[in-house]
């Protein structure tokens, strides 16, 4: 596990992009017995993603599967870049980046299973959370310390507000 934050990767980076099932939420499938699907989010990486958007960063979610909850949650939060469904992750994230106008070492991705493994071998900043497996924790540059859907984003949005100097700001309001 690399829990060392690499500050001089974060220093770079204009756009964070997470996947959902197992980073923004728990890495677990709920659905009732009428067959809705439920997710679960958490309050405090919500946060933690509008105050890092309020310093400057973009942020965009590919996930493989396809969710009304995710529409609902990402368009609450602002998020404006949201592909879901994404089987092949790198053709997304490489017209994201044209898009945007970013190079690889501008782009921040957190993930936790294979499907996730070519972006995290590309960006600048790969990141993981504690249950994924050692070859996702081999190929990233921090694993988190809080588990994916609690806390674990929220970690992230911190750890890169701090390495660019932006966390007082955003967090001082809270503070009067």
């Amino acid at each position: 596990m690399k829990n060392t934050f690499p500050k001089s990767r974060a220093e770079l980076i204009k756009l964070v992009i997470c996947d959902v099932d197992g980073v923004l939420s728990p890495p677990r499938i709920l659905i009732t017995s009428s067959g809705d699907v439920l997710k679960e989010f958490n309050v405090t990486d919500g946060l933690g993603l509008q105050l890092l958007m309020s310093s400057g960063v973009d942020l965009a979610i590919i996930s493989g599967r396809q969710s009304l909850a995710v529409k609902k949650r990402t368009r609450e939060l602002g998020i404006k870049h949201v592909y879901q469904g994404v089987t092949d992750k790198l053709p997304i994230y490489s017209k994201l980046i044209a898009k945007l106008n970013l190079g690889d070492s501008q782009v921040a991705y957190i993930g936790d299973d294979y499907p996730d493994l070519p972006i995290m071998k590309r960006c600048g900043l790969s990141i993981t959370v504690p249950h994924a497996t050692d070859l996702i924790k081999t190929n990233s540059n921090y694993t988190t310390v809080r588990p994916g859907g609690n806390g674990a984003v929220r970690e992230v949005c911190e750890l890169i507000m701090v390495a660019q100097g932006t966390f007082g700001k955003q967090t001082g309001k809270y503070l009067r």
